[in-house]
């Protein structure tokens, strides 16, 4: 399957492709990055959108910062440089969102500068052809290997070159089963000579997930519901949530939940039928979520852990942006009549 934004020498679709790639597969990212593309197809729109747009045309795809990095990055660009993305490393690095991968993708395939890119599968095709026994995993690994690359790349074609290590990553040269007898730099691949090309990369073990227990509520005030907005610094910023928190030691479900509503939103309710409990796991830790339709009883909404909150019709729950998780309970639950 072919990447978005490879092959394409637009700096602005190789920007939000190469975005939208960071930490996500390539079947994921094609059918936001076709919608993104035609909702917002300059940085001009992107600057004039609304965050909770942005957020809502992302919505599903995960890792948010990426999205509000980029609606950051396209105000600064319309500012800063009247719209248009510079060529060099060291002016793309002043765009908010930019680093030194993004940076280093627009620069050569989009302007042809030689700088060699280094994503996971060049990391596993360099480490490969030369048998690096240090930790891909720290940074100073992937400036060694980014420093030999960069003696390596074709001033002239740049981006071929860098094309060209991702895909032979991408295609042959695959984590498991590669394809080495039709690899074009078998002749010169060590581990290929060893026979242990699996055993490259070599990266540490990650630790085992903390996994937490969470209780949220669909709290029903007549035909409104509340929803809460958190704060845009942090995890998930910027997306709107049910209330709820983690079940504390000792508690239950219930009693979690009903503490963790007082805490956030000051109200008072009453748990009615329990929705249902859905997994879910981030980058750095995994949950399991359980979910109640409550009924308000009295008070009014306090944002003590969030940004705003807001009462609206449940008819009108898909105008706003959840996480992943908020978004699975959605799938069980059958609007209130």
């Amino acid at each position: 399957m072919p990447v978005p934004g490879r092959g394409d020498s637009n700096p602005y679709a190789i920007w939000v492709a190469e975005v939208m790639l960071q930490q996500t597969q390539v079947t994921t990212v094609w059918p936001y990055y076709k919608k993104w593309m035609l909702d917002y197809p300059t940085i001009s729109h992107v600057a004039a959108a609304e965050q909770d747009q942005i957020l809502k045309s992302w919505e599903g795809l995960g890792y948010y910062s990426r999205a509000r990095n980029l609606h950051r990055g396209a105000k600064f660009v319309m500012e800063e440089f009247g719209g248009v993305l510079p060529a060099t490393v060291t002016e793309l690095l002043k765009v908010p969102g930019i680093g030194p991968y993004t940076s280093a993708a627009i620069a050569s395939l989009a302007f042809g500068v030689p700088e060699p890119l280094i994503d996971g599968n060049v990391l596993r095709v360099y480490t490969r052809v030369t048998r690096i026994t240090a930790d891909i995993g720290q940074s100073s690994t992937k400036a060694t290997i980014s420093s030999e690359l960069a003696q390596l790349i074709s001033p002239d074609q740049s981006a071929e070159f860098n094309q060209g290590l991702m895909d032979l990553g991408r295609v042959i040269c695959t984590p498991k089963n590669p394809g080495c007898e039709s690899c074009p730099l078998k002749k010169v691949c060590l581990s290929a000579r060893t026979e242990d090309v699996e055993s490259f990369p070599v990266k540490k073990k990650r630790k085992r997930l903390p996994h937490y227990q969470i209780v949220i509520g669909v709290i029903q005030k007549g035909e409104y519901c509340l929803i809460q907005k958190r704060p845009a610094n942090g995890l998930l910023g910027g997306l709107w949530e049910f209330p709820g928190g983690k079940i504390e030691m000792g508690e239950s479900g219930e009693e979690a939940l009903l503490r963790e509503i007082r805490e956030e939103t000051g109200l008072d309710v009453d748990l009615d039928q329990k929705i249902g409990t859905i997994n879910h796991a981030y980058t750095h830790f995994k949950i399991t979520m359980s979910a109640w339709h409550c009924t308000w009883i009295r008070g009014e909404a306090q944002t003590h852990a969030a940004s705003e909150n807001r009462w609206i019709p449940f008819t009108d729950i898909n105008r706003y942006a959840f996480p992943k998780a908020n978004l699975k309970i959605l799938e069980l639950i059958t609007p209130p009549s």
